[in-house]
């Protein structure tokens, strides 16, 4: 079967309205499904009044958190201490591991000087392990997310002292 047969079928199915069709032959298989664009309407319907009831819920808890206001100022005076430390971030999406292997120390530590170059964690992204080197050279001061945990692309990894 070429591919303007298998084109040629998907139009077929398409038009007579089948939501699944499943072709088996000796050396091959094809499974064509369809869906109903009324069906992924009403779907998309149902889904949003369940979304539009979550944000009230969220924001009333948030209408009584004015007397955490002044915790504000503080997370930046928290900021401006570390205003003088350079981060190092994360260059992609996927899960942090701070060691090699689960029976290894970690790359890299609380107090540990660390180089130009050196790695300082490894980050799984597709069953991919991507070594994460550090930019700068300097010590440790603060690791900003735990081991195993999901990272997003520019979230602050480690604090990093220059000094």
């Amino acid at each position: 079967m070429d591919i303007r047969e298998i084109q040629n079928l998907i139009k077929f199915v398409a038009k007579s309205g089948a939501t699944e069709v499943k072709l088996e032959m000796d050396d091959f298989k094809i499974t064509i499904k369809t869906t109903d664009g009324a069906t992924a309407e009403t779907t998309t319907y149902i889904q949003q009044p369940a979304l539009t009831q979550a944000f009230p819920q969220v924001a009333t808890p948030q209408a009584p958190a004015a007397p955490v206001a002044p915790q504000a100022p503080a997370t930046q005076d928290a900021s401006d201490d570390n205003s003088k430390y350079i981060t190092i971030k994360s260059p992609i999406i996927g899960t942090l591991y701070r060691k090699p292997s689960p029976d290894k120390a970690p790359f890299a530590e609380v107090g540990s000087s660390i180089s130009k170059g050196d790695v300082v964690c490894v980050i799984e992204a597709m069953k991919l392990f991507n070594e994460i080197e550090s930019e700068v050279s300097g010590k440790i001061v603060k690791v900003l997310v735990d081991d195993a945990s999901p990272v997003e692309f520019d979230q602050p990894l480690f604090l990093v002292d220059p000094s």
